[in-house]
């Protein structure tokens, strides 16, 4: 693609950035045929493609306005697009400069502003979002059926009951855990499950309490400046770690993990962080990299129990951000198959469920034809276990499933 950016745009990282990154589409489309909201919208706009353009008129200096955003806002940046993409344009990333710009050309109204800050202000603080979340399971009855299924009825009960103790680290080979933003609060058995799975393995699991959020969210509702301070915490907080000489960082979260191992992208113009956060980058690990790892070299990574997984079928949902996002595809299946359990054929794998960090509180109407469809195709063949590697499409699901859905890691407890 030819492109022709303004100067003043062309001068700047960002700018040569989305550059580099609208020179390789070629215009073919196969992205579209991949795209949730040009699946069901059929709008050239609402697809990869066309987002492409509207962002390449932007950068070239041509007319934008609140409704080009509209297009730019729908867009649940899942990117399988990315995943289709025979050229290998940087989808995600070019999206993430195209809202930059936006923002500066035409500013966001005041009453959007105030609700994507709410949003962060309240999720981001666990302390808060425990309150307001415990208010809610008091008001649940009488609140509206669209708000009433955001609130979970009971905390999530991890699979594996009481067998789901934090071990003492006690072993000689460490690793720090992400203790994440509303995983915490929501399904606080998740960490603890993947501690209990590799402290089979000698690995002995530890969280860094100051680490705090990762800044996904913060992306998630375009405030790439609140994310970066927020992955500067966080670095601030894992660095010492390394010195103390733990192996590296485990995620239990996939939506979090691709945050995090393209912080390298995030700091690109910081001379002070960029180094720390590419070195951290480079040593964080998605779990399901970690128990492949362990299972391939001890084979101590354990079912709960050879009988029942052999009896159990599991449908799996692959977050867009662990295999689009991070290109890890089928691995938690290899997983939980050599496990002992039988895995469901899910149609349409490779589509978002609609969950997509804050998407499903800013852009509702599509994220719940995106979720009827996920939650269809998952329950299908009836599986036992609906199981999930990420807390935004865990929640998601579970607010519609006929069973609770579980993170992955319960079933190996």
């Amino acid at each position: 693609m030819q492109t022709s950016l303004t100067s003043e745009i062309a001068s700047t990282p960002e700018g040569r950035a989305a550059d580099g990154i609208l020179r390789k589409c070629v215009h073919c489309g196969f992205c579209n045929a991949t795209c949730p909201t040009y699946q069901l919208l059929g709008d050239e706009r609402d697809g990869p493609r066309g987002r492409i353009y509207l962002i390449k008129q932007l950068l070239e200096g041509e007319s934008v306005n609140q409704s080009s955003r509209i297009h730019l806002d729908r867009c649940l940046t899942c990117r399988a697009c990315e995943t289709t993409c025979p050229s290998g344009v940087e989808y995600g990333n070019l999206l993430e400069v195209g809202r930059l710009f936006f923002d500066q050309r035409v500013p966001r109204k005041r009453s959007e502003k105030l609700t994507r800050e709410w949003l962060a202000g309240i999720i981001l603080r666990p302390r808060l979002f425990s309150f307001l979340l415990a208010v809610g399971r008091l008001v649940r009855p009488v609140l509206p059926s669209a708000l009433k299924n955001k609130v979970p009825e009971h905390p999530a009960e991890p699979l594996g009951g009481d067998r789901i103790r934090w071990p003492k680290p006690v072993h000689s080979r460490k690793m720090v855990v992400l203790g994440g933003c509303v995983q915490t609060i929501l399904s606080p058995g998740t960490n603890a499950a993947a501690a209990t799975v590799l402290d089979r393995s000698g690995i002995s699991l530890v969280e860094a309490s100051a680490a705090g959020c990762c800044g996904s969210l913060d992306l998630h509702t375009t405030d790439e400046r609140k994310a970066r301070q927020r992955a500067r915490s966080l670095i601030d907080a894992w660095w010492p770690w390394l010195e103390r000489g733990v192996e590296g960082f485990i995620v239990t979260a996939s939506g979090c993990a691709v945050t995090i191992k393209e912080y390298d992208h995030l700091f690109r113009g910081d001379p002070q962080y960029h180094e720390k956060a590419r070195f951290i980058s480079a040593k964080t690990l998605d779990l399901s990299e970690v128990v492949e790892q362990e299972m391939n070299s001890s084979n101590r990574v354990k079912a709960i129990g050879a009988t029942g997984a052999a009896r159990t079928t599991v449908a799996f949902h692959s977050p867009c951000t662990l295999q689009h996002g991070q290109q890890i595809k089928g691995r938690v299946e290899a997983i939980l198959e050599r496990a002992g359990y039988r895995i469901c054929e899910v149609e349409d794998a490779h589509l978002c469920c609609g969950s997509a960090g804050a998407y499903s509180l800013l852009q509702p109407g599509l994220s719940r034809q995106l979720q009827t469809r996920k939650i269809a195709a998952l329950q299908k063949n009836d599986p036992d276990i609906v199981c999930t590697a990420n807390i935004g499409c865990q929640i998601h699901l579970n607010s519609v499933s006929s069973g609770p859905v579980r993170h992955w890691i319960e079933l190996l407890v």
